[in-house]
């Protein structure tokens, strides 16, 4: 086990290429995309009903301590751009040893 930095993020999905490509730069390179996200937060609520570009989506990535800095020097300027929250955390990582499926 070791520790690790979530880095949680909720934009609007015309901005999910260059948010994913400023992960990559930043040293992130594997992440989950969840599309059409709705929820309430300080701007009030958000209703995804109809699938357009003006959609949310949430993201899920994780990085070295050492690395979060730069990823949030990178993804802000996109989230002010077209709104947009990025949470960060500390969690533990578990890698398997031994994966059965691979035997």
């Amino acid at each position: 086990m070791h520790l690790v930095k979530k880095i949680e993020i909720i934009a609007n999905s015309f901005e999910l290429p260059k948010i994913l490509d400023s992960l990559k730069k930043s040293g992130v390179h594997g992440h989950a995309v969840i599309r059409n996200v709705e929820g309430e937060g300080l701007r009030g609520g958000s209703e995804d009903l109809d699938m357009t570009m003006d959609d949310n989506v949430y993201i899920v990535a994780f990085c070295m301590p050492d690395e979060i800095k730069t990823v949030a020097e990178n993804v802000r300027p996109l989230l002010n751009k077209f709104g947009g929250t990025c949470y960060i955390s500390d969690v533990m990582e578990i890698r398997s040893v031994k994966c059965v499926a691979s035997l």
